[in-house]
């Protein structure tokens, strides 16, 4: 390989890793103020028309086959309304460290769906997925049996990984465009579609005035659309297509682990012990999950949109 393009792959990966597990700190500061659904449908909605406006600038052929724009539809519809808006949601009443913790778990899922699919898993990757889910339910089970807000906020954010992993288990089982990029405006155009006809269905834009247009808010949603969605998704694609997907997949522990740095060192997050512990058993199982299945192909999970759990290409916020 060579030194140009090593180079060129590191930034990208640095990219990722730090766009995106900065998404989930991103979404904490936007809701604040912002209502979480509008804040989620809006910015894909940019992100959507940013990104085909520069397809359509490049002279990107943007041809669909009727299958595969239902394809992609659907996938925006599961992944980003069900996914990433329930994060949004989700951030409303829980800290961000704590909503990428149980992203992170995305990865563990999908070995589960795919058990229950009756496909062929390996034993390594079986008991790493089984221990993983055990560290889950250490992240989730001490606030919500707390009750209250925390209770909603990790049980809306458990639903949405849940979503994410599905959508990802089952996107390689429908038709969709031969270009990621095309696929990507798609689902992000219908995704932030039906986040801003639900979010009006339910009122947010009565919470709207100009008092909840905050500086910080508002530069954390332009950094979700350009930053998280946009630039981070083109620097995934692109590793897609120069990195060895061993490498690529990183991302998902790496992501988790800045997400909860930014929340301790910006939000003065601190979660509880036992939180941390889940953490820790999460992290280790998605390693030996991505090592176990290196020789194969790996779902991968936006984000995000990570692509997340912030984007679209990643499959995570």
């Amino acid at each position: 390989m060579k030194p140009r393009v090593r180079t060129a792959e590191w930034v990208a990966l640095l990219t990722v890793y730090v766009v995106w597990g900065s998404t989930y700190l991103a979404i904490k500061v936007a809701v604040r103020t912002l209502p979480p659904l509008l804040v989620a449908g809006v910015r894909f909605l940019v992100a959507g028309a940013l990104l085909g406006g520069i397809l359509l600038a490049l002279g990107r052929p943007f041809r669909v086959t009727r299958r595969e724009l239902a394809g992609a539809v659907a996938m925006g519809t599961m992944l980003l309304v069900l996914g990433v808006g329930f994060v949004h949601v989700a951030e409303t009443r829980i800290d961000s460290s704590v909503a990428a913790m149980i992203a992170g778990s995305v990865p563990l899922q999908v070995v589960l769906w795919r058990l229950l699919g009756r496909e062929r898993v390996r034993p390594e990757t079986a008991v790493a997925a089984g221990a993983g889910l055990v560290g889950l339910g250490l992240v989730v089970l001490p606030g919500g049996l707390s009750g209250g807000s925390t209770a909603v906020g990790l049980l809306t954010m458990l639903g949405s990984s849940l979503a994410w992993s599905r959508g990802s288990y089952l996107t390689t089982r429908l038709r969709m465009p031969a270009d990621p990029f095309v696929t990507t405006t798609i689902e992000m155009l219908a995704g932030g579609t039906v986040l801003v006809v639900v979010g009006s269905a339910l009122g947010e834009w009565d919470d709207v005035s100009r008092a909840d247009l905050q500086a910080g808010p508002v530069l954390a949603w332009a950094y979700l659309a350009v930053f998280g969605s946009v630039i981070g998704f083109s620097a995934y694609a692109w590793l897609l297509h120069h990195a060895p997907i061993s490498r690529v997949v990183t991302h998902q522990y790496v992501n988790p682990l800045v997400a909860i740095g930014l929340g301790a060192l910006f939000l003065g997050e601190r979660p509880a012990p036992a939180t941390l512990v889940g953490a820790a058993v999460i992290l280790a199982a998605v390693v030996v999950t991505l090592r176990s299945e290196a020789g194969t192909a790996v779902p991968t999970t936006e984000p995000a949109a990570g692509v997340p759990p912030g984007t679209p290409a990643d499959r995570s916020a």
